[in-house]
């Protein structure tokens, strides 16, 4: 600016907003990247249109205003952060699935919240671009892919003037706000972590344990039929289930619903297959874990806990869809392929006195993708 506050002009008679850098090098200059003599194009160049400075780079007050409006964006996505936290741990989800239009509140207003945050932080850096960073138009013309040193050097220097240009430094208001604001986001993140453990309790031992128990049947997935030892066959692999998560007033298991039914569904998933009993390999202890040839893994991947089921009848080998860990079933179903690290636990075996299979006990290991405390347990 002039002393009598007026734009200062770029050489060609542009005016320059005001906190703008010093013009660009001249055009065939030591420190420009266009050259000086060009080849004449067929089609004369029109040039560009002249430039119309916006308000916030002949106004000061403007750019303060736009300054206050960009930090007013980032402070309530704060406080939009702040609200999904506090939504989190005040609203129950219970059973009640309705309450605003049709959905349930807590869902709502974790989504809302969040929503916003996210939208706020985004419109704050979209309206820091257009009306406080740098508003020139900038020319570079074509060069060779490989970049020589200079060039390098020029880029880097490019970048420092490009951060000096959006004025980060000098307006510390949108700089502390802007960070602010995408630090709080981090707060339902941490926050969502807490989902991750079983049930309502945050009981790291329930990962141990599934619902399997002695003299309970295994039954067809989604269908909840029991399984005859007899009726699978040579090659079968059946997705099966507990008999416990299709209860009966006949087989007296209680009902379970919400998160712990889906979470015991999830840990009781198993697969069964019937190989010839001679090329079966029993683990040290497990001799007396398979039914003529019938034996019965855990469903889910050591890997992350993927669901597997594909599986190759004359290797014996099933893969995990997710990364492609193959385990071979007829060897206590060790890993011969991909980065799951431990074998699939296996399920002991009997029949009942009506032929049908059952479990001796629940796994002996806890099952799905490993965790820190596992080993302790």
């Amino acid at each position: 600016m002039n002393d009598d506050n007026r734009p200062m002009n770029a050489p060609d008679g542009t005016p320059l907003p005001h906190g703008a850098n010093e013009p660009s090098a001249a055009v065939g200059s030591a420190d420009s990247h266009v050259p000086a003599h060009r080849q004449a194009e067929p089609i004369a160049d029109p040039g560009l249109p002249e430039h119309t400075w916006r308000p916030t780079d002949i106004d000061p007050k403007a750019e303060k205003r736009a300054e206050r409006q960009v930090a007013a964006m980032f402070v309530a996505a704060m406080i939009s952060a702040l609200l999904f936290v506090v939504a989190y741990f005040t609203l129950d989800v219970g059973d009640n699935w309705d309450t605003v239009a049709g959905l349930g509140a807590s869902t709502v207003a974790l989504g809302v919240t969040l929503g916003v945050s996210l939208l706020l932080i985004g419109i704050g850096i979209i309206h820091l671009a257009r009306k406080l960073m740098a508003d020139v138009e900038i020319i570079e013309m074509r060069h060779p892919a490989a970049s020589p040193a200079e060039d390098r050097e020029a880029t880097v220097q490019a970048l420092n003037d490009g951060l000096d240009e959006a004025g980060i430094g000098r307006r510390p208001l949108v700089r502390n706000t802007m960070l602010g604001a995408v630090g709080v986001l981090g707060l339902p993140a941490v926050v969502l972590l807490r989902d991750l453990a079983p049930g309502d309790e945050l009981d790291i031992d329930k990962l141990a344990h599934t619902i399997w128990e002695p003299g309970m049947r295994l039954v067809r997935d989604v269908v909840g039929t029991p399984i005859l030892a007899s009726e699978v066959e040579m090659g079968d692999l059946i997705n099966a289930a507990p008999e416990a998560m299709f209860p009966t007033e006949e087989n007296g298991y209680p009902e379970l619903h919400g998160a712990e039914e889906q979470s015991e569904k999830a840990k009781g998933a198993i697969i069964i297959v019937r190989m010839n009993p001679d090329d079966i390999i029993p683990a040290k202890g497990r001799e007396k874990w398979t039914v003529d040839g019938i034996i019965c893994y855990s469903k889910i991947c050591t890997h992350v806990g993927c669901p597997i089921s594909l599986y190759e009848r004359t290797t014996h080998h099933v893969l995990c869809p997710c990364h492609q860990s193959t385990f071979d079933l007829a060897d206590h179903a060790k890993v011969v392929f991909g980065p799951a690290a431990r074998p699939l636990p296996q399920l002991p075996l009997a029949v009942d006195d009506e032929g049908y299979l059952v479990a001796q006990s629940d796994f002996t290991e806890p099952i799905g993708a490993s965790y820190w405390e596992r080993e302790k347990q």
